[in-house]
């Protein structure tokens, strides 16, 4: 099939992700990803996919799949895999819109990674209209929570993914439109102190904080990153009255690795972090990991199938490890055969000048298509 025939259009696109984008859908807002679950479910019932939702867990909101006619539905296939939800609070539109200025376009979420998650569509109606069949049937599994981890989906997707053949991972292209064959390991951790409360102005030193013993804990653990793995906090909680010695703080860390081996390190130094001084207990507890995924020959065989794709689009497709983190990890880790970042390329992700390049779309839905049309 030539995917250069295929009538994408980058204005048309824009159009349709538009919706998207203006419905804003924080992971810790499960109403809200649950609206953003609707308007895709809509998208995808009218190109003729069978939808189901799946009820979501742990306060999040909820997933869906949605698979498409095909006449050998029975055998595994091609599973792509997005999520809906991002790390923009409600309100975020009123900074960042949506709005194009010349090539790129910005808004919430548009480039991790609803835009690549729309493309994914058009890439399977460009097959439809044209009448091509894919040779492997194709189910979609879009989810709620990735941005924090996936602690409530991971046995969803890994069940869903080991049902499948290949697994395709719409999350953002690299800058140089790379795509991602592997991924560093992950892991996140709970941190909490617990001193001792007084009057901050009346009985100063009688009080222990545990906000100032969690400000230096926070400074050793981001000193401890090096080559190897690197840790950093990026939420904590302390305190309601200026007049009252913080007896509790709460925060969140991270680390990453590009090996297995170093990550493990980095956790049980982390766990060794727990125990008392300055009359403050401070403890540790481990949170969700991403295991690292290393690229498998069966995962190359998919790669330069993209490649030969992307070759014949007058496109070199390069290829690598990266951080960050996605869903692919886990499938990757089992050892399934997975291509990530094969969404929209753009930039400032996770920041208030989040964009894509918006003829990105175009060329990473050809892509995809090639990709559904020539897996086998």
């Amino acid at each position: 099939m030539d995917v250069n025939a295929l009538p994408f259009d980058d204005d048309e696109m824009l159009a349709g992700l538009r919706p998207w984008i203006e419905c804003e859908s924080p992971t810790w807002d499960a109403g809200a990803v649950n609206r953003m679950m609707n308007l895709a479910a809509r998208d995808l019932a009218i190109m003729g996919a069978r939808v189901e939702p799946i009820p979501g867990r742990m306060g999040f909101g909820d997933c869906l799949r949605a698979t498409f006619p095909h006449k050998r539905s029975k055998v595994p296939g091609i599973l792509i895999m997005g999520h809906m939800d991002t790390v923009h609070p409600i309100g975020t539109l009123n900074k960042l819109p949506f709005r194009r200025h010349g090539d790129v376009c910005y808004g919430p979420g548009i480039v991790d990674m609803k835009g690549g998650n729309y493309l994914a569509l058009e890439a399977i109606r460009q097959l439809q209209r044209a009448g091509e069949l894919s040779p492997l049937p194709i189910t979609i599994l879009m989810t709620s929570d990735e941005e924090v981890g996936s602690p409530s989906t991971r046995d969803l997707i890994e069940a869903e993914a080991a049902r499948h053949e290949y697994v395709l991972v719409p999350e953002p292209g690299r800058n140089n439109g790379a795509v991602v064959t592997g991924r560093y390991a992950i892991s996140r951790f709970n941190l909490e102190a617990v001193g001792k409360p007084s009057h901050a102005g009346a009985r100063l030193g009688e009080g222990r904080s545990a906000l100032r013993e969690m400000a230096r804990r926070i400074i050793a653990i981001e000193e401890m990153t090096g080559e190897d793995c690197t840790f950093s906090v990026g939420v904590i909680e302390s305190g309601r009255w200026v007049n009252c010695v913080p007896s509790l703080c709460r925060a969140e860390a991270l680390s990453m690795a590009k090996r297995q081996d170093d990550l493990d390190r980095g956790v049980d130094r982390m766990l060794r972090l727990s125990g008392v001084e300055h009359d403050v207990t401070f403890t540790v507890n481990r949170g969700v990991t991403r295991p690292v995924w290393e690229p498998s020959e069966a995962t190359m065989k998919v790669y330069e199938t993209a490649r030969s794709i992307a070759h014949s689009m007058g496109i070199e497709l390069e290829h690598g490890s990266a951080g960050g983190g996605s869903d692919g990890n886990f499938t990757g880790a089992m050892g399934i055969p997975t291509l990530d970042g094969l969404g929209a390329q753009g930039n400032g992700y996770h920041t208030l000048e989040e964009h894509i390049e918006v003829a990105s779309l175009s060329r990473r839905g050809r892509l995809m298509a090639g990709l559904l049309a020539a897996l086998r």
